[in-house]
């Protein structure tokens, strides 16, 4: 083989190496098995947990480079109480405005690992048509076959506090708590 050809066949060999081995996984986001959840102080009396179940979009990792991008949409109308007329309540124009925003977002701008993990999330949440840096905390992270699909997946919780008057969503504050924790149990299924 002449010196031409093995280079060539190296040069070959070491993009499909490097491409094999850093190429960037996109995960589609599993609605049955995730659900961002907030919760806040209700008067000083109780901590209050609701959930939001419908949420759609995707996870990208390049597990190798030890980078990702993370991008959610929740449907604000699937609001989950636990309680039908207030719902109906905390959709209304002073709290979530489904009317007239009917989803809110978050958009991923820089994902930090702690060895092979994401540690931290920082993106933009958009709630009413609002849009502020948060840094989520990610407290468990794991990727493995799914056991029935058999497909590659993500598993991560993370969470952070934001100050829903900050979102034009304060009404009652500070007597209902200004403070909410948003927590987000996420399974993505690869594509």
């Amino acid at each position: 083989m002449n010196r031409i050809a093995k280079l060539t066949a190296a040069l070959i060999v070491s993009a499909a190496a490097t491409s094999a081995f850093a190429a960037p996984e996109t995960y589609a986001i599993d609605g049955t098995h995730t659900f961002p959840n907030f919760s806040y102080s209700h008067f000083g009396l109780t901590t209050q947990i609701s959930k939001f179940e419908k949420t759609t979009g995707t996870v990208t990792l390049d597990k190798e480079a030890k980078t990702g991008a993370v991008d959610i949409t929740i449907d604000m109308t699937s609001v989950n109480t636990g309680y039908e007329t207030f719902n109906g309540h905390i959709q209304g124009e002073d709290f979530l405005d489904t009317a007239k925003y009917p989803t809110a977002t978050f958009k991923s701008t820089k994902v930090t690992f702690d060895g092979d993990k994401p540690a931290t999330i920082d993106g933009e949440l958009t709630i009413k048509g609002v849009t502020k840096p948060v840094t989520l905390k990610v407290s468990h992270f794991v990727t493995m076959p799914h056991p029935m699909l058999k497909k590659d997946t993500i598993g991560a919780n993370a969470s952070t506090v934001i100050k829903r008057s900050e979102f034009n969503a304060g009404k009652y504050a500070p007597n209902v708590g200004d403070e909410v924790t948003i927590t987000v149990s996420l399974e993505a299924i690869k594509n």
